[in-house]
């Protein structure tokens, strides 16, 4: 059982109250808790040493990159966040100045972003360590966005350049947080995720919550330097738009507008966002499944991205 088919399990029968906008099945759950202009966004996300870290990765970018992949989440719906619990189980044996650093290079990434940090647990866990972060958030009534609103005939886009992650980029890469309003102030935005586990693997979410298919365009696809550089690297290394579509871990936006309303869009954002590359790669259509569009033609995409446990 894959990571995908024990969450659908796991979530058939979650409890739920009135305050519940939008459950699990979203980048952050969505609540109404009264106030009039605002829902709530409440995301956790956890990173475990061997399989997000390793024991050679700097402290200060661990501690960045645990609360950066939630910060992400709250992109991913256009919102802002503004507090955090952070829950860190440790080995036995313990660097306390380690630590100590982790927190530092957290800290610094919430400042800039102004967040709260407001508490959390410790606990033990040997062998490794593992830290969770729940974070909150908020979004105006009526600007949230889905995963679940794509429509035949949208533009498919994403932001940023896509694989090659593990040359650093996984570490150091910035939440979307600023471009992800800005679209949802200026644009109707119909659905958008994070790019975390590969465009292979999150633009199926996005296929699936809206009963659509995609075509991709594969020469529009923003194939990153570290990917290409990857390539030249041996046998064993995936060729570059194998790594942009499956590497994972990118932290890009992928979303998707009206057709209409494409070169608009990609006409503001280039003044608004001149350093920061925005790429139309294809569209939704009737169907389902991914088609790549190459040289030769249409073939159905068969690569997945990154999954827990497969």
């Amino acid at each position: 059982m894959n990571e995908f088919e024990l969450i659908a399990r796991l979530t058939k029968s979650l409890p739920a109250n009135k305050s519940v906008v939008s459950g699990a099945g979203d980048d952050c759950a969505i609540l109404d808790l009264g106030m009039p202009d605002i829902l709530i966004l409440f995301k956790t996300d956890a990173i475990v040493e061997g399989a997000h870290f390793t024991k050679e990765t700097p402290p200060e970018k661990i501690g960045r990159k645990a609360l950066a992949r939630c910060l992400s989440d709250i992109a991913a719906m256009a919102g802002t966040p503004t507090a955090a619990l952070v829950t860190i189980a440790l080995p036995e044996n313990f660097d306390t100045d380690f630590i100590s650093k982790i927190y530092d290079g957290m800290n610094a990434l919430a400042r800039k972003h102004g967040v709260a940090i407001v508490g959390g647990e410790t606990t033990t866990n040997p062998g490794r360590i593992l830290i969770s972060i729940a974070l909150l958030g908020t979004v105006p009534r009526g600007k949230q966005i889905l995963r679940s609103g794509a429509k035949t005939g949208d533009a498919i886009f994403v932001t940023g350049e896509l694989g090659g992650s593990l040359s650093e980029k996984h570490l150091d890469f910035e939440p979307r947080l600023g471009e992800a309003r800005w679209l949802s102030e200026h644009f109707s935005i119909h659905a958008m995720i994070d790019l975390s586990d590969g465009l292979a693997g999150d633009l199926p979410h996005i296929l699936k919550a809206g009963g659509v298919g995609a075509e991709i365009l594969k020469s529009a696809v923003p194939v990153s330097r570290a990917a290409k550089l990857r390539a030249k690297g041996g046998s064993s290394a995936k060729p570059p738009f194998a790594a942009a579509l499956t590497d994972g871990e990118d932290f890009e936006l992928l979303f998707t507008v009206a057709g209409q309303d494409a070169v608009k869009l990609l006409d503001a954002w280039k003044k608004q966002f001149p350093k920061l590359k925005l790429s139309c790669i294809g569209k939704i259509v009737t169907g389902e499944g991914i088609l790549i569009r190459d040289k030769i033609g249409s073939h159905k995409l068969n690569a997945h991205g990154y999954v827990h446990f497969a």
